[in-house]
């Protein structure tokens, strides 16, 4: 089992000296933080993470949650402690204020310690993050007395929050829902449907599981308009403030590829005509609502997939250092000795790969967490919060897709061994899979960036990333050392701004399906630019820090960087050039093809 998973030299670097998180104190509502307060923080994640998740991290595979008599038992000698942990020290309401138990932590801060988490077991993870994207819902949208009967108990860790949204032959077409809520005088709604595919839906480390579901008022209207969010409780709270059965079933459990200590289950709401839902916001607004939770869940995604990334880089580097293999190409005596895995240069480009795509991801997803946190702070609220919703797919995406390549680098390195159980990485392999999926598939951020975000008001979205990216150009100018990057980044760039005008053009001549059928290619384009630009950041401060004469051990760290991003503009960005070809043509073979012509 390999002994490291994730790096906090690479948080530190990422938090002092890319991103400067803690100039963010200049704000009244993080002012309580330094530095060192950060540090101590992802001190303590980084400890929580060795100490309490990653001893579990094969035996939550091995040994799954079992459904038995409508519960899932799940590995609680593991989870209660760690979601007591979780609540006593504040994780999942870290980032809200103070009265409600807050820490007013940067969510900058937060997502990097989420990182770890994941990183040491993802399984695990899911349980507390998914009860905070639920709590948050009802902390924006419910009402005061909500807020007192469910947030206390879900920050605490004491009760699991879900979000239920997916339906038997709905899918992500969540606009043909079928559950119903029938309205009655009584306050609440009479809930009937069924939900499939609910993560950390049912458990028995937790005393009650708080669904935030969507659901169709009854003789409502149809499609989106006619969707609202309700709570709906596994156990409703009675008249003597005690739990009673609340009519939600759970009628099974999903056996699946990957990710296994956190449970996916069935529900049946209304067996018994006896399920209570109380509405969240306005009617009609459901969809809308779950939105806010679904960025956040798309965020973790992305986080979550980097994490995954990072257990099997490492694992698969302190193979590579240790593994005894071959002799180099020009080495032709038999009788010398074998050279360590990671002397083959193949080896070290698939080292590179992982690392150029983990790195890069992270640093994306710190952007986008200083972007909401400032929209926390209003500062320039509008145009932070477009850049940070602009960015979403591509952090959902990249570390998602690259991310199966990635953990499969990684199998690869440990050669046969990589395959069996016995080394970790086949495990982030299977668990990294579900990422293009869940939480909006690859298809639909495509759709998401090019059939909406681009031409967000007006275009407003993307001119405001351009400036971004382009102010990164402009301050690498300043170093020499980068001069062929950074030419490589302002030709992506012009390419970019070139590209997305023809296909806007292109748009009114064309039918929509056509002009969205390689909207998954225009989303890995933008992606390898984003990275790019993320990369570009790094190697900045890189040849910053070693112009200061950094230790030795320092010194590596900045070169290594220095590699990476090399690495990445000559193998990776070089990308975009055949996938803009592709998306200039106007050959759309995908749309022509007929259902017909695939039969043998």
């Amino acid at each position: 089992m390999a002994e490291k998973f994730a790096s906090r030299r690479n948080i530190d670097f990422l938090i002092s000296e890319v991103f400067d998180v803690v100039s963010l104190n200049r704000f009244p509502y993080f002012k309580d933080h330094d530095e060192e307060t950060f540090k101590m923080i992802l001190d303590t994640a980084m400890k929580i993470s060795a100490d309490m998740m990653f001893p579990y991290f094969k035996e939550m595979d091995v040994n799954p949650p079992y459904w038995e008599n409508g519960k899932v038992h799940v590995c609680k000698k593991a989870m209660v402690p760690f979601l007591k942990e979780m609540g006593e020290g504040g994780w999942i309401q870290a980032e809200k204020p103070y009265h409600i138990g807050g820490q007013q932590l940067p969510l900058a801060i937060k997502d990097l310690a989420y990182f770890l988490f994941g990183a040491a077991n993802y399984s695990m993870h899911v349980y507390q993050m998914l009860t905070a994207g639920a709590a948050n819902l009802i902390y924006q949208f419910g009402t005061q007395e909500m807020k007192d009967l469910y947030l206390e108990k879900m920050y605490s860790g004491k009760w699991q929050g879900t979000m239920a949204l997916t339906e038997p032959d709905v899918g992500s077409s969540l606009g043909d829902l079928t559950t119903t809520a029938q309205p009655t005088d009584q306050g609440y709604y009479l809930i009937k449907g069924q939900k499939i595919f609910i993560s950390a839906g049912n458990s028995d480390a937790a005393d009650n599981v708080i669904h935030l579901m969507i659901a169709r008022l009854k003789n409502g209207q149809v499609g989106v308009p006619g969707i609202s969010l309700f709570v709906v409780p596994e156990n409703r709270i009675n008249e003597n403030d005690e739990l009673e059965y609340n009519d939600v079933q759970c009628g099974g459990i999903e056996h699946k590829l990957g990710y296994k200590g956190s449970p996916i289950v069935q529900l049946t709401m209304g067996e018994e005509n006896n399920c209570r839902g109380w509405l969240v916001g306005e009617q009609g607004k459901g969809l809308a609502q779950m939105f806010k939770m679904m960025n956040e869940e798309r965020v973790n995604v992305g986080i979550g997939a980097i994490s995954k990334i990072s257990g099997a880089y490492y694992a698969a580097l302190e193979y590579a250092l240790q593994r005894k293999q071959g002799r180099k190409p020009d080495q032709k005596d038999p009788a010398m000795p074998m050279v360590d895995l990671i002397e083959h240069a193949d080896i070290k480009r698939m080292l590179l790969f992982q690392k150029a795509v983990m790195e890069g991801s992270l640093a994306l997803a710190t952007q986008i967490s200083l972007y909401q946190d400032l929209v926390t702070v209003e500062e320039n609220a509008e145009e932070n919060e477009m850049l940070a919703d602009f960015l979403i797919p591509v952090l959902k995406t990249y570390p998602s897709e690259m991310g199966i390549l990635a953990t499969s680098a990684a199998i690869q390195i440990h050669g046969g061994y990589g395959f069996c159980g016995d080394f970790p990485v086949e495990q982030y392999y299977r668990d990294i899979r579900i990422d293009p999926i869940h939480e909006g598939t690859t298809g639909i951020q495509g759709q998401d960036i090019l059939g909406r975000k681009v031409s967000l008001k007006k275009g407003k979205a993307f001119e405001l990333y351009v400036n971004e990216v382009e102010k990164t150009i402009a301050q690498a100018k300043a170093y020499p050392e980068l001069g062929k990057q950074t030419d490589s980044l302002q030709v992506a760039v012009q390419l970019m701004k070139d590209l997305t005008a023809e296909l806007i053009a292109k748009k009114a001549r064309i039918t929509n399906e056509a002009f969205l059928a390689d909207a998954v290619l225009y989303l890995e384009f933008m992606s390898q630019i984003a990275i790019a630009w993320q990369w570009l950041k790094l190697m900045i401060a890189s040849v910053r820090a070693l112009k200061s004469e950094p230790s030795d051990q320092d010194k590596a760290f900045y070169q290594g960087k220095i590699f990476t991003g090399r690495y990445f503009f000559d193998y990776e960005l070089i990308k975009i050039h055949s996938l803009a070809i592709r998306l200039r043509s106007d050959d759309k073979v995908t749309v022509e093809m007929t259902r017909e012509y695939f039969a043998d």
